[in-house]
């Protein structure tokens, strides 16, 4: 994937976490992670996304 792809994905997941509202972001969010976990079909990779994802984050942001 090049930089203007991952732009472009980027740019149509905020866009659309917008459209759905603060309210169902969050569902929208897990829905998109299980989608995502699926395709990658390789458990070891998806934890060490989930790992690499929450890197430096505070626990307040975690939750």
């Amino acid at each position: 994937m090049t930089d203007s792809d991952l732009d472009i994905v980027y740019t149509r997941l905020c866009k659309t976490m917008t459209q759905l509202g603060e309210a169902n972001a969050s569902l929208f969010l897990a829905r998109f992670a299980m989608l995502a976990i699926d395709k990658i079909d390789d458990a070891a990779v998806a934890l060490n996304l989930i790992d690499d994802a929450s890197e430096g984050m505070t626990e307040s942001e975690r939750q």
